[in-house]
């Protein structure tokens, strides 16, 4: 229980890293949380600050997604490594460090995808970037893999701990973006478009 509990504090304050909020900050004197979409994900780092920075919030949000599972797997093996994951997505969408505002788990579902089964990563990989190709529309593509993953994992037979992980992040994903969702059903969701950092 004990190293339950460590994989799960280390895994949510390794997830409270806002990757998006500290380089926009660091790079831009800016949060981009007050702008875009509101969003502090990698998404809305490419939309504000151009593809770049976004590939870079994204790959600051897998090492730190590696780092908690990893913590984890090495506490309690594959257990440890759920719990790890599972906090880390908590610590994302809602950091400790930045009042409670993070991002929607899309970046870190990837890498948890990754480290239960680098066949689910591929096979969300496909689906998004296949979405994205017909409608151009992130939030369609995120919500496709969030319904995905869990469903990958049981395919894959994936022992209990991922699955419900899968499970678990897949959730909260979709309940991330709600409003989202809301946009989608009134016609009101826009496009995808991102933009070079212009200075004023």
């Amino acid at each position: 229980m004990l190293r339950w509990i460590i994989a799960a504090v280390c895994g949510y304050l390794f997830g409270s890293i806002s990757s998006a909020v500290l380089l926009s900050r660091g790079l831009f004197r800016e949060d981009v949380r007050a702008m875009g979409s509101g969003n502090a994900g990698a998404t809305n780092m490419a939309r504000v600050y151009g593809m770049l920075p976004g590939i870079l919030a994204f790959f600051c949000d897998a090492l730190k997604t590696v780092a908690a599972m990893g913590l984890g797997w090495l506490l309690d093996g594959n257990l440890g490594m759920s719990v790890g994951g599972a906090a880390c997505v908590i610590g994302h969408c809602w950091p400790v460090f930045f009042q409670l505002r993070g991002g929607k788990g899309v970046s870190v579902g990837a890498v948890v995808a990754l480290m239960i089964d680098w066949r689910i990563l591929l096979l969300l990989v496909v689906i998004f970037f296949g979405t994205f190709a017909l409608t151009k529309v992130v939030s369609v593509c995120s919500l496709s893999v969030a319904v995905v993953l869990p469903i990958a994992a049981l395919l894959f037979r994936q022992p209990l701990p991922e699955a419900l992980l899968a499970i678990f992040t897949g959730l909260v994903v979709i309940w991330q973006h709600r409003s989202n969702i809301l946009r989608l059903i009134r016609g009101e969701e826009k496009k995808f478009v991102p933009k070079s950092r212009k200075k004023e």
